[in-house]
Parts: C-alpha cells; structure tokens; sequence
C-alpha cells in the first residue's frame, strides 16, 4: 500500500490538488532518494528519479483511474476472518458491525475467535499475533490503476514509485501524493513494469 506524503492533505484542503480532474503522474528514484514523508511537499523536493532510457522516460507515467470514496465502516467489503494472515495497513470490520473498521499495525495471523473490538479511535487490541487500531467510523479510500510501464522495460535500478500532481505549472508548485517503497531496489526484466497497488486501494484514510 502506498503511502500518502504527510502534506497531502493540507494541499487537497488548499484546493491545490483537485483529485477529479487534474493529471497524476508516477515517477521512479533510485535508493539515493531519501524521502521525507512530513518536509517534502512539492516535485521540486525529489531527487534521483531515472533517467530516460530503458523504456522509462523521465516524467514517469500519467495515472488513470483515480478515484477517491467515502464507506461507511458497516460498509466495508472487508470482514475480519479467524485464522487469517493480515499485512501491516489491512482495514477489517467486525463480522457482527459496530460502527468501526480497523487497520492492521502489526502483521501476523489473527487468533481463532474474535477478540473485543475496541470502540474509542487509536486505540488497540492484540488478536492473534495481529494488533488491530480501531481506524475510525469510515474509510476514505484513494485509489488509481496501477501505474504501468509497457514491455520492452529494462530500467533501473530504482526503489522508490512517487505520485504528484503534474496539473501545476512548475515542479515547486506540483503537490506530492504519495510514496511507494519497494524495499529493495529492482529492475526491469524486458517485459512489462508494474506497480502492483493493494485491492482497498492506493491509500485509506480514516474518518471518525
């Protein structure tokens, strides 16, 4: 799941990024790329992004498919399961509905019933090897097809995918939206380049 730059937000709340209408773009940087997710705000904060060559062109891609949605928790298409692995940033609800979704803060596999879902935002419970963070009343899911680059891609290597808004005039006013961190660095392989993004989407946000 990618995760959204700190300011993000504040730029969507100063009508600086208009997720309905203006052009997102995807960029890859290599490991010489240190991010910081609360200063950097703009295109102008990114360093080390490939070069042209290799069937990236510099600029990265433009993202189709944005999408952003609001669900109500007893909404959410996703029900906690027993005995269930669950990755970091997983939002669950309860089978039985409380008002609340939960987001995984800690990988593992949930016990084998149900624990006592805690009700107050921040708060958390240990199920299994899970710990669970009650999330908020609804979800605020942020979401894009995944960012492509087609066959012949031989590229790299890079470590990082970086999301802005390309609609701006210059790259010190394109707001940053999010980060992907590989954990490793890759590199193209002749076919086609993906970045593989998490079915409940780009990123969540709770709502209370």
């Amino acid at each position: 799941m990618a995760t959204p730059y700190r300011q993000f937000l504040k730029k969507v709340l100063n009508k600086e990024i208009d997720l309905d209408s203006d052009t997102l773009r995807a960029t890859l940087h290599t490991s010489s790329y240190t991010p910081d997710l609360t200063a950097h705000d703009y295109v102008d904060d990114l360093t080390n992004e490939l070069a042209t060559g290799g069937g990236y062109t510099a600029g990265g891609v433009a993202l189709t498919g944005v999408a952003v949605t609001v669900t109500a928790a007893n909404s959410w298409a996703t029900v906690a399961a027993v005995s269930t692995s669950y990755t970091v940033g997983k939002v669950v609800r309860p089978s039985v509905g409380n008002g609340f979704v939960y987001r995984a803060v800690t990988a593992g596999t949930s016990g084998a019933s149900a624990p006592t879902w805690p009700t107050v935002v921040g708060q958390t419970v240990t199920d299994g090897t899970v710990t669970w963070e009650c999330f908020g009343a609804a979800v605020l899911a942020i979401d894009w097809d995944d960012p492509t680059w087609p066959a012949p891609f031989t590229a790299g290597p890079f470590r990082y995918l970086v999301v802005h808004d390309h609609t701006p005039a210059t790259d010190a006013t394109r707001p940053l939206v999010s980060l992907t961190d590989f954990g490793s660095n890759q590199t193209g392989g002749s076919g086609p380049f993906s970045s593989a993004l998490d079915s409940q989407g780009a990123f969540l946000i709770g709502l209370p």
